[in-house]
């Protein structure tokens, strides 16, 4: 497989100033996006589409310009301007900004951009962003430099820095996202670990379908997964290097079953449950194999641990009470502190990059939700509600999660959506076939 981080990034000019977070919609101040307001009106943007620079070029020019605002407008922040309303046309990359007649059809802000491809194979492209009604640059722009074959990286690193540039958070677009990709009847489903771009694009295939894999999970820099496998006929820990997707079963004692692993925030050391003599525990060991260190210790089902971004604590999930609900320990184990209480039962707790929230699934009444709540267990809201949406992922940035949802009757196939920490802008990621179990990678390098 070949490996993405190949691509060569020349950043020649960056001036894209961090700003402060503050409205869209009062444009007395320099243009910027608030993202805790729960009724955002989308930012109404210009997208030409990129100047081809040379011939050859015209086709990557018009795909990078669908893949940049693709990515803007699936964040439900921006609504895009018809091309067909335009007054000024942007035939070269250095044509002077005629604000007024962008300011016309009101848009806020521009994104002009040039590509070029040399006799190599070498692709060059360049962007800049404009805020309109203050008739001005933003920054000096930028421009990346790479194989051709990278022409949807490129894309997404623009998309990023426009994003990132308009809200003032770090973007999510160049990454990517492991799953388990299903086929088959639901009595006799295949299982194989795939991997694609967080759109939905590129997707490969890791493992087989000759035994059942569930739950991959990233490591911190996104070069190896963990997950479950069934080849021995029960469930064994494995971890699979990404650039060759070789897979090898950790070390565990005998006629044990071990699952839902997860890596620590250094790549060091994982958690996981592991079940013996009928009673499942979370246990920590090095990733290389070595002693395991018992992190919990009581008859209940210890399940589903994670991280905090710091790697001092461990969220998991118990039914130590009785039914099953969230609890947060040390990292080194000791005394759990439960912080779900709502109605209903809580699993597969998952850890925000930015340390302040917990994402779960949640069952209640029936219906299954995907829910977040404050690392105490405030301020719980419930995202989503179906027949069955489950296990959570975050994007690197910390404001989208990706989680799994099957519809209702006996062909009801699974599908990965996605849905904003605010509750809004619920989307299906668009892949061919059933899909399962995903987990974002951090940003690419």
């Amino acid at each position: 497989m070949k490996k993405l981080a190949a691509l060569s990034v020349i950043l020649t000019c960056l001036a894209l100033l961090a700003a402060p977070v503050a409205q869209a919609q009062e444009r007395s101040g320099p243009l910027r996006i608030i993202l805790d307001n729960p009724t955002i009106e989308p930012m109404p943007v210009a997208l030409p589409q990129f100047i081809a620079e040379t011939p050859n070029a015209r086709d990557y020019a018009e795909s990078i310009s669908r893949v940049i605002a693709s990515d803007l407008i699936g964040t439900g922040l921006f609504r895009e301007i018809p091309r067909n309303s335009f007054i000024q046309q942007v035939t070269s990359f250095d044509s002077p900004v005629q604000y007024a007649d962008w300011r016309a059809i009101n848009s806020q802000a521009l994104l002009t951009g040039a590509v070029s491809l040399d006799s190599s194979g070498r692709l060059v492209l360049k962007f800049r962003l404009f805020d309109v009604f203050a008739g001005k640059q933003l920054g000096e722009g930028l421009q990346f430099g790479g194989p051709a074959t990278s022409w949807r990286r490129m894309a997404h690193k623009v998309a990023d820095a426009v994003y990132a540039r308009i809200t003032g958070e770090t973007g999510y677009f160049d990454s990517r996202v492991v799953f388990v990709a299903e086929s088959g009847p639901k009595n006799n489903r295949r299982k194989r670990i795939a991997i694609m771009d967080y759109d939905g694009a590129n997707v490969q295939y890791l493992t087989d379908a000759s035994s059942i894999v569930i739950a991959p999970r990233f490591s911190p820099n996104g070069d190896r997964i963990l997950y479950t496998s069934y080849d021995t006929g029960f469930p064994q820990v494995t971890v699979l290097d990404v650039s060759n997707a070789r897979g090898r079963q950790l070390d565990m004692p005998a006629k044990t079953m071990s699952f839902a692993p997860r890596f620590s925030p250094d790549g060091r050391t994982i958690v996981f449950s592991l079940t013996e003599g009928g009673n499942t525990d979370i246990f920590r060991m090095d990733v290389n194999g070595g002693s395991m260190a018992r992190l919990t210790s009581t008859p209940a089902i210890e399940t589903a641990p994670s991280f905090s971004p710091d790697g001092r604590q461990i969220v998991f999930e118990s039914d130590r009470s009785g039914s099953q609900q969230l609890y947060i320990m040390p990292v080194g184990g000791g005394e759990a502190k439960r912080i779900s209480f709502g109605q209903g039962r809580y699993g597969t707790p998952v850890w925000s990059p930015r340390g302040d929230l917990i994402a779960f699934t949640k069952q209640n009444n029936g219906r299954f939700h995907i829910g977040v709540m404050r690392t105490d267990g405030s301020g719980e809201r419930l995202l989503t509600a179906s027949f069955l949406d489950e296990g959570p992922t975050w994007s690197p940035n910390g404001r989208v999660i990706m989680f799994t949802r099957e519809s209702q009757g006996a062909d009801g196939a699974p599908a990965l959506y996605s849905v904003d920490i605010s509750g809004r802008n619920l989307r299906r990621v668009p892949i061919d076939g059933a899909a399962s179990d995903p987990s974002w990678s951090p940003l690419l390098p």
